[in-house]
């Protein structure tokens, strides 16, 4: 090969750009496992990478308002995603209803949960685990669900808080809590319960879970964030979020 060959395909190796890029992306920690696998068929069809970073939606919230270089939000609610538009950190137009979540009643140990949760008014409960509902949005779901079926009393002196909803299943995963109020999608694993007992709860034991995402200032610009918001209103998307239990 020539020297001039050389050059040229020295020269166009050096020059030839790179068309894979990332995005930033701040999940709710109830939507960790349903996103990871979002974000790898996401790259898988696309070579752009979803940098995901989870937590409670406060908490998230929090770092979003004190400068973290997150480009997209994905909520476990509604208001937060809202606030930031309001507050000028969300793009407005952006904001829309990813998944419906659902809280479940659910133990590590078989056969602990009945079919209609009466465990929770049979005055047997020692510890029940639940998210801080000052951050966490199934925290207040949680509370909710308490109040309406009248054991909020008697059962909160036996409230265990985790700071979001992953600290709340882990405490009963690892059975420091025998019992937690937890997101379904981290029980469920391919359209059932993974292992355990649980009871699925009624959505009219609480408001909905209406789980928001919004394209935040950051990302204004990012082609790939646009792509990735995209992609969650695909089929593909929508198919992995039944699969861990949300609606949509």
């Amino acid at each position: 090969m020539s020297k001039l060959k050389l050059l040229f395909f020295a020269l166009f190796s050096v020059s030839w750009p790179c068309h894979a890029a990332e995005v930033s992306v701040a999940v709710a920690a109830n939507f960790a496992a349903p996103m990871q696998r979002i974000a790898a068929a996401f790259e898988q069809e696309t070579g752009h990478k979803a940098v995901l970073s989870f937590g409670s939606s406060g908490n998230l919230y929090a770092q979003i308002r004190h400068g973290a270089p997150f480009e997209i939000l994905l909520s476990a609610d509604s208001q937060t995603p809202e606030k930031l538009e309001s507050e000028g950190m969300g793009l407005a137009g952006t904001r829309f209803t990813y998944a419906i979540g659902t809280l479940v009643l659910w133990s590590k140990q078989p056969g602990l949960v009945d079919e209609k949760g009466e465990i929770l008014r049979s005055g047997k409960l020692e510890r029940l685990a639940i998210a801080n509902p000052k951050l966490a949005p199934y925290g207040v779901a949680a509370m909710q669900t308490l109040a309406q079926l009248g054991v909020l009393s008697s059962v909160q002196p036996k409230l265990v808080l985790g700071e979001n909803i992953s600290q709340a299943y882990q405490f009963v995963a690892s059975e420091n809590a025998p019992l937690g109020l937890v997101a379904l999608s981290q029980v469920m694993l391919e359209g059932r319960i993974a292992q355990g007992s649980a009871w699925i709860v009624p959505a009219k034991l609480h408001a909905p879970i209406a789980q928001d995402a919004i394209l935040l200032v950051k990302g204004r610009g990012n082609p790939v964030a646009t792509a990735l918001l995209r992609y969650l209103r695909s089929e593909k998307a929508k198919a992995i979020m039944r699969s861990y239990g949300y609606t949509l």
